[in-house]
């Protein structure tokens, strides 16, 4: 058997785990379904991961779909990498779903869809014609609409599952137009054909524009991003941490399959759309972020800023492939794909980490939480090491992907086009306050949930969670650790992923002194993070055993210092608002449109001064509200339509057939 065939089988046996949800008995059923689904994942993710290292290339057509065809499939570098992260993202959530499910109010309403969620996002990357892949692209959508809608019953769901269906289905329709171009006059929809005819095709750059927006419509760019925020809340906590960390990158995997694998060489300027509108999309999803107040929001938002990171890698790969600065390429591709993986992992474990804390205080709300370390002492270690992750700390894998991508910026000079000159550096800078952003955000998300007083009776009567939820993000955890301390091995297994798109490759990590990350060459910048995880250690265990040294034998106690306010009320600290208040000042006129309104009592008065902030989505107020407003006015003239008589229908019929024909013989 086939390394394929045996990928096949396990995306097989997850699509009949859907139908065994509801088939088993109730009590019976999560206990089986996640277990199974968590060894079917792991299998799904070792083997892709086998394939991606031995850089097998296998192919397979299957008499299904549209006659004459077939479903076509195929097993490379590219499919295997995103293939090894669905797989290892589903056996870390099913993990999680073990010891969540036991609190899961409505399991039949989740169950049928999880494991069928997680094999359409398989079989989208193993897809090699544009029927299947559209296929499941459907089905991954509407299985993830399923899981958003499980608990519709609370406010706002609806409206969560409402948006992302729409704009799911927009998407679907901008990705059919695109492999309609992508077809051509001759009809060809197996990838393998459309590779053949990329370099005489004259409108790729629409199609790429085409795909940008359809794939960016479900990876979360701007302005694209108005149901991420609605809909990753909404869906039980590993199912978020299953479309914020997963199904994202398989929608990134879709523009690359197209713009690096079937379009063909690039031309300088198409690179230009994905390097603006990443570099847009990190700075706004993280200043609506800053100003969020529920934590799986806050997440959310996160996640739209992480895409917009690697979009703007893949921009800048566009950009110096067309150059032909093929190492400056291989560099910003591989800093893109290892932020997919380091994404994947650290996005999953704090929306578990979420979970987890929705789980023992029933609150999302970061005003609701607090003092969470002394009563969840595992889940709060474990959400630190993800929020010290995704705010790029050495030595945790996030840092590693945004310090390549800076590596990649510092060589725009090399670049012949004046624009991306004076572009790449500007993306640069966007990114660097992303980056500052980020630690301000999770500085605030983690301080306002673990630290401090409590500010509710169920933030202080919480409980640290199941045993098989901990174990799941300390699985991810250390991931976050490993990737940030030996980078170099992630480095090499993408050499034959960049050998299959770029036909090139950096240098091999794994023989550098002391497993340093050496991209180009030591002059230009190089990074360990053995010897930083060594220092830090060190560091830290030598200050704790001087102050030990030299602290007095005799244990003192005495209450923290009050900072003047001696009342033991949590409302004398911090609260999100006025953490966040500074950055909302600064930025909020111009991405919230925020107002703060002061209600002060008349001179005289007794009653309290009042505090309020209201902020807006400005994107969703210009944009979707407008353009609902605009489809209900055109929806409602066109209603007249089904009134006309037989003959006034025919004659549309005949109108329509003549101007189908007129194009057809200009697309001729």
């Amino acid at each position: 058997m086939t390394l394929l065939s045996f990928l096949l089988g396990c995306v097989a046996f997850l699509l009949l785990l859907g139908p065994a949800g509801l088939a088993l008995p109730r009590r019976l059923a999560s206990d089986a379904i996640y277990p199974l689904t968590a060894l079917v994942c792991a299998a799904l993710g070792v083997g892709a991961l086998a394939g991606l290292l031995a850089g097998r290339v296998e192919s397979l057509v299957l008499p299904l779909g549209v006659p004459w065809i077939g479903a076509h499939l195929r097993l490379d570098a590219l499919a295997a990498f995103f293939l090894a992260v669905v797989g290892f993202g589903g056996f870390a959530a099913s993990l999680y779903a073990i010891g969540y499910a036991r609190h899961e109010e409505e399991p039949r309403r989740v169950l049928p869809f999880y494991a069928p969620f997680i094999a359409a996002m398989a079989l989208v990357v193993l897809a090699a014609d544009a029927f299947t892949f559209l296929l499941a692209w459907e089905t991954m959508s509407v299985t993830s609409w399923a899981l958003v809608m499980a608990h519709h019953e609370r406010p706002g769901n609806l409206l969560a599952g409402h948006v992302y269906l729409v704009v799911a289905s927009m998407g679907t329709l901008v990705l059919l137009l695109a492999f309609g171009l992508l077809a051509g006059s001759h009809g060809h929809y197996d990838f393998a054909s459309i590779r053949q005819v990329a370099a005489h095709r004259p409108m790729a750059w629409l199609v790429l524009l085409l795909v940008l927006v359809g794939t960016g419509s479900k990876a979360g760019l701007v302005p694209l991003h108005a149901w991420l925020p609605l809909a990753h809340p909404a869906a039980p906590s590993h199912v978020s941490g299953l479309m914020s960390g997963i199904m994202t990158k398989v929608a990134i995997y879709g523009f690359i399959r197209i713009a690096f694998d079937l379009l063909g060489a690039p031309v300088w300027w198409w690179s230009l759309p994905p390097l603006v509108v990443g570099a847009l999309t990190a700075v706004i999803g993280l200043l609506y972020a800053v100003a969020e107040d529920d934590l799986k929001r806050l997440l959310a938002y996160s996640t739209v800023e992480n895409v917009g990171i690697v979009f703007l890698g893949l921009g800048l790969a566009m950009a110096f492939r067309a150059g032909r600065l093929e190492t400056a390429a291989a560099l910003a591709l591989t800093a893109s794909l290892l932020h997919v993986a380091n994404h994947a992992t650290f996005k999953s474990l704090l929306f578990f980490g979420a979970g987890s804390v929705l789980d023992a205080t029933g609150e999302r709300d970061l005003g609701r939480l607090g003092g969470l370390i002394h009563r969840m002492p595992a889940t709060a270690v474990l959400f630190l090491i993800g929020t010290a992750a995704i705010s790029a700390l050495p030595p945790l894998n996030g840092f590693v992907s945004e310090w390549l991508l800076f590596q990649t910026v510092l060589t725009s000079p090399l670049l012949a086009p004046w624009l991306l000159k004076f572009l790449v550096p500007a993306a640069g800078a966007m990114l660097a306050l992303a980056a500052a952003l980020a630690a301000a955000c999770f500085v605030r998300a983690y301080g306002m949930t673990f630290l401090g007083r409590p500010r509710s009776a169920q933030a202080a009567s919480a409980n640290e969670v199941d045993g098989w939820q901990r174990a799941a993000m300390a699985l991810l955890a250390a991931a976050c650790v490993l990737l940030g301390v030996l980078p170099g091995l992630a480095v090499d297994a993408l050499r034959p992923l960049l050998r299959l798109l770029l036909g090139t490759n950096l240098p091999r990590q794994a023989t550098e002194a002391w497993l340093s990350l050496i991209p180009l060459s030591a002059r230009a910048g190089s990074y360990n993070g053995l010897i930083v995880l060594v220092f830090m250690v060190l560091a830290g265990t030598s200050a704790a055993l001087l102050v030990r040294a030299v602290a007095a034998r005799r244990m003192r106690r005495a209450p923290a210092w009050d900072c003047g306010f001696p009342a033991t009320s949590p409302t004398t600290q911090y609260t999100p608002g006025s953490f966040a208040q500074p950055l909302s000042r600064v930025f909020g006129a111009m991405a919230f449109d925020t107002a703060e309104i002061v209600t002060m009592p008349p001179p005289g008065g007794l009653g309290p001064a009042r505090f309020s902030r209201r902020s807006r989505d400005r994107i969703w107020e210009l944009l979707y509200r407008r353009l609902a407003l605009l489809v209900e006015r055109i929806a409602t003239r066109l209603n007249r339509l089904q009134f006309l008589t037989i003959r006034k229908y025919l004659s549309l019929v005949f109108a329509a057939l003549v101007l189908l024909l007129v194009l057809l013989a200009l697309w001729q």
